[in-house]
Protein backbone atom coordinates (compact mmCIF):
# COMPACT_ATOMS: atom_id res chain seq x y z
CA UNK A 1 0.00 0.00 0.00
CA UNK A 2 1.10 3.38 -0.56
CA UNK A 3 1.11 6.66 1.62
CA UNK A 4 -2.19 7.93 -0.44
CA UNK A 5 -4.57 5.24 0.65
CA UNK A 6 -4.55 6.68 4.18
CA UNK A 7 -7.35 9.17 3.49
CA UNK A 8 -9.45 6.12 2.07
CA UNK A 9 -8.76 3.83 4.66
CA UNK A 10 -10.23 6.10 7.10
CA UNK A 11 -13.37 6.30 5.02
CA UNK A 12 -13.57 2.53 4.48
CA UNK A 13 -13.63 2.39 8.31
CA UNK A 14 -15.59 5.34 9.25
CA UNK A 15 -19.44 4.57 9.55
CA UNK A 16 -21.47 6.33 6.91
CA UNK A 17 -22.97 9.90 8.87
CA UNK A 18 -20.28 9.68 11.17
CA UNK A 19 -16.93 12.44 11.30
CA UNK A 20 -14.16 11.10 9.21
CA UNK A 21 -10.54 11.43 11.29
CA UNK A 22 -7.81 13.37 9.22
CA UNK A 23 -4.27 13.12 9.42
CA UNK A 24 -2.87 16.31 7.73
CA UNK A 25 -2.83 18.61 4.85
CA UNK A 26 -3.13 15.77 2.76
CA UNK A 27 -6.28 13.81 3.81
CA UNK A 28 -8.02 17.38 4.28
CA UNK A 29 -7.50 18.22 0.86
CA UNK A 30 -8.44 14.89 -0.79
CA UNK A 31 -11.90 14.97 1.86
CA UNK A 32 -13.23 18.05 0.80
CA UNK A 33 -11.94 17.48 -3.07
CA UNK A 34 -14.27 14.31 -2.81
CA UNK A 35 -17.34 15.65 -1.40
CA UNK A 36 -19.61 18.13 -3.12
CA UNK A 37 -19.86 20.02 0.72
CA UNK A 38 -17.80 19.79 3.65
CA UNK A 39 -17.48 20.76 7.25
CA UNK A 40 -14.20 20.44 8.67
CA UNK A 41 -13.51 21.01 12.37
CA UNK A 42 -10.14 22.39 13.34
CA UNK A 43 -9.02 21.01 17.23
CA UNK A 44 -6.33 19.83 19.24
CA UNK A 45 -6.08 17.30 21.64
CA UNK A 46 -7.15 18.39 25.22
CA UNK A 47 -9.65 20.90 24.19
CA UNK A 48 -12.39 20.53 26.38
CA UNK A 49 -15.32 22.59 23.81
CA UNK A 50 -13.47 20.72 20.83
CA UNK A 51 -14.32 17.13 22.61
CA UNK A 52 -18.07 18.59 23.68
CA UNK A 53 -18.11 19.05 19.29
CA UNK A 54 -17.52 15.85 18.94
CA UNK A 55 -21.92 14.57 19.72
CA UNK A 56 -22.98 17.58 17.76
CA UNK A 57 -20.80 17.29 14.81
CA UNK A 58 -21.75 13.34 14.71
CA UNK A 59 -25.79 14.16 14.55
CA UNK A 60 -24.78 17.06 11.70
CA UNK A 61 -22.98 14.54 10.15
CA UNK A 62 -26.20 11.94 10.23
CA UNK A 63 -29.17 14.67 9.48
CA UNK A 64 -27.24 17.23 6.71
CA UNK A 65 -25.85 16.06 3.07
CA UNK A 66 -22.47 17.24 4.15
CA UNK A 67 -19.05 15.39 4.72
CA UNK A 68 -18.09 16.21 8.25
CA UNK A 69 -14.13 16.13 9.09
CA UNK A 70 -11.94 16.50 11.89
CA UNK A 71 -8.37 17.76 11.61
CA UNK A 72 -5.97 18.32 14.57
CA UNK A 73 -3.12 20.82 12.63
CA UNK A 74 -1.21 20.89 16.18
CA UNK A 75 1.87 19.62 13.89
CA UNK A 76 1.11 20.98 10.36
CA UNK A 77 2.53 24.61 10.65
CA UNK A 78 1.47 25.06 7.08
CA UNK A 79 -1.88 24.26 7.77
CA UNK A 80 -2.19 26.53 10.76
CA UNK A 81 -0.99 28.93 8.24
CA UNK A 82 -3.32 28.21 5.41
CA UNK A 83 -6.49 28.43 7.43
CA UNK A 84 -5.10 31.14 9.92
CA UNK A 85 -6.15 28.83 13.03
CA UNK A 86 -6.00 31.14 15.88
CA UNK A 87 -8.14 29.29 18.59
CA UNK A 88 -9.78 26.03 18.25
CA UNK A 89 -12.48 24.64 17.74
CA UNK A 90 -12.52 26.22 14.48
CA UNK A 91 -15.04 24.91 11.93
CA UNK A 92 -14.83 25.66 8.26
CA UNK A 93 -17.46 24.96 5.66
CA UNK A 94 -15.90 24.10 1.97
CA UNK A 95 -17.96 23.72 -1.01
CA UNK A 96 -16.76 21.53 -4.10
CA UNK A 97 -13.16 21.56 -2.03
CA UNK A 98 -13.27 25.20 -1.95
CA UNK A 99 -13.18 27.29 2.41
CA UNK A 100 -16.89 29.25 1.95
CA UNK A 101 -16.97 30.33 5.63
CA UNK A 102 -15.11 29.92 8.70
CA UNK A 103 -16.51 30.22 12.35
CA UNK A 104 -14.53 29.98 15.88
CA UNK A 105 -17.24 30.77 18.27
CA UNK A 106 -16.56 28.02 20.78
CA UNK A 107 -18.95 25.84 21.68
CA UNK A 108 -22.16 25.62 19.05
CA UNK A 109 -25.35 24.04 19.81
CA UNK A 110 -26.58 21.99 17.16
CA UNK A 111 -29.30 24.51 15.70
CA UNK A 112 -26.75 26.81 15.56
CA UNK A 113 -24.66 25.22 13.68
CA UNK A 114 -26.77 22.90 11.28
CA UNK A 115 -28.33 26.38 10.06
CA UNK A 116 -25.16 27.85 9.68
CA UNK A 117 -23.43 25.37 7.78
CA UNK A 118 -26.92 24.90 5.61
CA UNK A 119 -26.37 28.53 4.71
CA UNK A 120 -23.28 28.13 4.04
CA UNK A 121 -23.94 25.03 1.49
CA UNK A 122 -26.88 26.18 -0.01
Amino acid sequence: MTENTTASTVDDETPAGRPVSLDDESDLDAFVADADAALVEFYTDGCGICASMEPVLGNLARQLDVAVGLVNPRDDPPLVERFDVRSVPLFVAFVDGEPVARRADGFVSGDDLTEWVTAQVA
